[in-house]
């Protein structure tokens, strides 16, 4: 009963609770409409602020729709773009209201005041309502031949929106056509947004417009005098020029270099972008060369920038270095890890080092790995450990100092540290057979350490397969025998049983107990059934015949293989086509996850994205693609 009243005493509270501020919300907006009706101009100017920041943090102020229309017809024009923003964000939900704000749209697109009439003609063009567009061609023709570059360049983006509201009205009022003139604009700030309008245009399925060699000579030279997002509109619309000859695509390259000293990271990858495309035409080793000269120094900078900047060249410069090996391969010790690197910046750099290192430079590189896994990070350790097994495995000149390394780390005792040790010195000595066996001795010195199950199971291999070079290797694999059953992975019992059965294979005589021991309580007192299974498989194999148990289990393994951590070719040149954009960070094509590209693919939209088979080898996971609302654009976001 207490409980029952007690619930009941929180649900009217609740209610009370709701309904108080049900009326000051009621309120609020009851005392908003009363001032923006006020006589006074401040009243309502700041009436106007207070609507605009309750829309921002998400309160619905649509009823108010009218009483914002009222303030339209000020001179004030801070008050004319707030009014302005709020009829872009409630114009779908109130088009038959929107219309009567037209009046004042249209005489706005015809102020003396280039700024209103920008503003006007740019409002209209984001309204998205079918109504206005009957409106919008007057003042948009007018706006496209305006004496002022600021009208003129707005209203070729605002071309871009009437063509993807209604093409057919875009055509017929030559819109499209005056877009492709504006490249011939005297202002290089039009020319970038006739560029911008006309590439987006193109990206809604219509052809309204190729790349020529005259428009690109114009392009190329409108870069140089363009702002930042300007340069990477022209350069974005570069990437899809084929030029026509070897001589054309130097000239294209020549004049591109100077791009690269931008301090804009995205207008420096968009170049490099475009220097990987356009030299495939040259066949001047002597122009290719000075080419990847000018690269370096830039991509160098980007690593001066914030993490997050540093992160994105990062990945970049992975997809690069894939298409140029030796591109940065002098510059290693620009990409060591700084005390202050976020995380993600320490895990990109080491994946970079690996990738740029050869035998000339890999003990530098192996010494400062060693740094990196003495650091208390968990993670971080085990990726440094992991790259310098990947550095012994890839030069047999390195493999002698990364075994010395390695050895020096499990001798520090950090437990952490030996798990992954012991996992690639075992990778190391599967390598190069027959060599190293030294550092098994280490192992079995620091045997108490070791208790991760991979660890384990990389140790009991070890003693196995160097059974013959370790003096107490029976007593070893006999404690290890005695706790068969308290091992809780099973990959660490079938490498004990396998140790134990090597072990007897090589000394016969010394092992016989010990291997009956083994197969004894695994197979009758082990619960995992593939642990019984091999272990019956050997008893009946050493049983009836020892020398085919010999050729099976002292088989000789193959060695271990470098690591090959590079994309498919297929795939690596798309996502070089796509450098500096978000696809080269996920290192996925922008086709999977942008929507507009994903179906032109044939990928069904909200369906998880699939990556096609680039060969037969190699095959690269795709993300879930997520649920997008009809009419969504297409959007490829450049850093």
């Amino acid at each position: 009963m207490m409980n029952a009243a007690i619930q009941t005493r929180i649900a009217q509270l609740q209610i009370v609770k709701a309904k108080v501020l049900a009326a000051l919300r009621k309120g609020e907006n009851y005392e908003l409409k009363t001032e923006l009706n006020s006589e006074y101009k401040e009243r309502r100017k700041e009436a106007v602020r207070r609507v605009i920041a309750n829309m921002t943090v998400g309160k619905d102020v649509s009823g108010l729709f009218t009483d914002v229309l009222k303030n339209m017809h000020t001179d004030d024009l801070e008050s004319k773009k707030l009014i302005y923003l709020y009829l872009i964000n409630y114009a779908k939900t109130q088009p038959d209201l929107v219309i009567l704000a037209i009046n004042t749209f249209v005489k706005d697109a015809e102020d003396s005041n280039p700024l209103i009439r920008a503003l006007a003609i740019r409002t209209m063009g984001c309204l998205q309502v079918q109504e206005v567009l009957d409106y919008l061609c007057d003042p948009l023709r007018k706006c496209l031949s305006d004496s002022n570059p600021y009208v003129r360049k707005t209203a070729v983006l605002c071309v871009a929106k009437v063509y993807d509201l209604n093409r057919g009205i875009a055509d017929e009022n030559g819109f499209v056509e005056a877009v492709r003139n504006a490249l011939g604009d005297v202002n290089m700030m039009v020319v970038s947004n006739a560029m911008s309008a006309l590439a987006e245009m193109n990206s809604m399925g219509g052809d309204v417009w190729r790349l020529e060699p005259q428009i690109v000579s114009r392009l190329l030279t409108a870069v140089n005098e363009c702002v930042e997002w300007g340069q990477i509109a022209i350069l974005e619309a570069l990437i899809e020029y084929e030029p026509r000859d070897e001589k054309e695509a130097e000239n294209i390259c020549e004049r591109l270099l100077p791009r690269l000293q931008h301090a804009n990271g995205s207008v420096v990858l968009t170049t490099v972008r475009l220097l990987l495309k356009y030299e495939r035409y040259v066949k001047r080793a002597d122009l290719l060369a000075q080419f990847a000269k000018k690269m370096v120094p830039p991509l160098i900078t980007l690593l001066s920038s914030e993490p997050e900047i540093q992160f994105v060249a990062l990945r970049n410069i992975n997809i690069i270095l894939q298409r140029r090996p030796r591109l940065l391969s002098k510059e290693i010790r620009v990409f060591f890890c700084k005390y202050n690197d976020p995380i993600y910046v320490k895990y990109e750099k080491v994946d970079v080092l690996v990738r740029i290192c050869s035998e000339r430079n890999s003990e530098p590189l192996l010494n400062e790995l060693k740094e990196y896994a003495k650091e208390v990070d968990v993670d971080f350790v085990s990726c440094a450990v992991n790259a310098i097994g990947r550095l012994a495995i890839r030069f047999e000149a390195a493999a002698e100092r990364a075994i010395a390394v390695l050895e020096e780390l499990v001798q520090m005792k950090v437990d952490y540290c030996v798990q992954t040790c012991v996992v690639v010195l075992c990778d190391i000595l599967r390598r190069y057979p027959g060599r190293f066996e030294a550092v098994v001795t280490t192992l079995c010195e620091h045997a108490d350490y070791i208790n991760a199950p991979e660890a384990r199971a990389a140790y009991l291999w070890a003693l196995g397969e160097y059974s013959e070079h370790i003096p107490s290797v029976a007593s070893l694999l006999g404690a290890a025998v005695d706790s068969l059953l308290e091992e809780e992975d099973a990959c660490v019992q079938l490498a004990l049983v396998n140790a134990c059965v090597k072990y007897f294979l090589k000394q016969p005589q010394r092992a016989q107990a010990l291997v009956l021991r083994a197969l004894q309580t695994a197979s009758e007192k082990c619960a995992n059934p593939d642990v019984r299974d091999r272990a019956y498989i050997y008893w009946r194999l050493l049983s009836a015949d020892p020398s085919a148990a010999r050729t099976v289990v002292l088989a000789e393994k193959p060695p271990v293989r470098p690591e090959n951590s590079s994309l498919p070719e297929p795939l690596l040149e798309e996502l070089v086509n796509e450098l500096g954009c978000v696809s080269s960070v996920l290192q996925q094509p922008a086709r999977q996850f942008v929507y507009a590209r994903t179906e032109r693919a044939g990928v069904p939209r909200g369906d998880a994205a699939t990556t096609a088979d680039y060969d037969t080898q190699a095959a690269v996971d795709a993300t879930p693609g997520a649920d997008a609302a009809e009419g969504e654009p297409e959007l490829l976001i450049s850093f």
